[in-house]
């Protein structure tokens, strides 16, 4: 159950990114600060008594929470999420399609759709909304960190649901790009149906017994000594869908730091990026009926 105040306070975007949201739970804390210094050991608490100093904290009804304002459970807190000194990624995304419905962004690798961990105003959509000016973008789907290619965004949104539906009917048709090892004992095009499930760690995904929940169509674009181009069509849309079943298949994904094992990139490391793209992208536009198919300029590694 929400806060009293949630509904009625639409906070704005800073530097393109928007605020969070916690309500408080059950807990023993004198101030709100107490209980934000204890749901997230990670942030210092100097960090928090700034952010309330610049009113980077409000409550539900959009007042500012200070150092001492008193601790009560349910309360909403909004709070916009800050990473000291976060490194910016130094590559650039296109944009290649904007109406005043849909956006079509062209990712780099490395850079994320939206905020996550370590990353928070270096995300596609902070850029893009700085770039825009419009607080109201929100992604129709997300593509891997370590991916590039297509992403499309709705930027408006009263017909954001009918884009979204094109998702969730499966009434959009996307092709990505792999270099993988060779598979020369197996038979192409073939599919791949299998059930995935969260692994661990728990940012790893994994294949397990059970219904099928997940399907990618795979065949070979073009044929090296022991690398080769392949053509992924998913047609279901799980966490890891593509790198776990090519690293099921024998042929993990060029570049992958999670499949078939975890291998931990340093900070900065751009040197090896993951060798999967997202191409193209194809549907019939919801709103015109207008067949819309859109294609990425970036190239994988031969």
């Amino acid at each position: 159950m929400r806060g009293r105040g949630s509904a009625r306070i639409r906070l704005p975007h800073l530097d393109g990114l928007a605020a969070s949201t916690l309500q408080l739970p059950p807990g023993a804390w004198s101030t709100v600060l107490d209980g934000l210094c204890a749901r997230f050991p990670s942030v210092p608490r100097a960090q928090w008594i700034d952010r309330m100093t610049r009113h980077r904290v409000v409550d539900g009804e959009g007042n500012p929470v200070t150092p001492g304002s008193p601790y009560r459970v349910g309360l909403d807190i909004h709070y916009y999420r800050e990473v000291v000194d976060e490194p910016a990624i130094p590559f650039g995304e296109s944009l290649l399609h904007l109406d005043a419905d849909l956006l079509v962004a062209d990712k780099p690798h490395f850079l994320p759709v939206t905020p996550a961990g370590v990353h928070v105003h270096e995300t596609l959509l902070g850029r893009l909304i700085r770039r825009t000016g419009n607080p109201a973008l929100a992604p129709l789907h997300r593509i891997d960190r370590e991916t590039a290619g297509l992403v499309l965004f709705s930027t408006n949104p009263d017909s954001r649901a009918r884009y979204q539906a094109l998702f969730r009917e499966r009434r959009i048709e996307k092709r990505y790009q792999a270099m993988a090892p060779a598979l020369p004992q197996l038979v192409f095009p073939r599919t791949r149906i299998s059930r995935i499930v969260a692994g661990e760690p728990f940012f790893r995904m994994q294949e397990a017994d059970g219904m099928a929940n997940s399907e990618t169509r795979i065949d070979v674009i073009a044929r090296g000594d022991d690398r080769w181009r392949y053509a992924l069509t998913p047609v279901t849309g799980r966490k890891h869908q593509l790198r776990v079943h090519m690293a099921a298949l024998g042929a993990p994904i060029d570049g992958d730091p999670l499949y078939p094992s975890v291998r931990h990139r340093a900070a900065g490391d751009y040197v090896a990026p993951l060798q999967l793209l997202a191409e193209q992208v194809a549907f019939i536009d919801p709103l015109s009926g207008v067949e819309r198919r859109f294609s990425s300029a970036f190239r994988l590694q031969d």
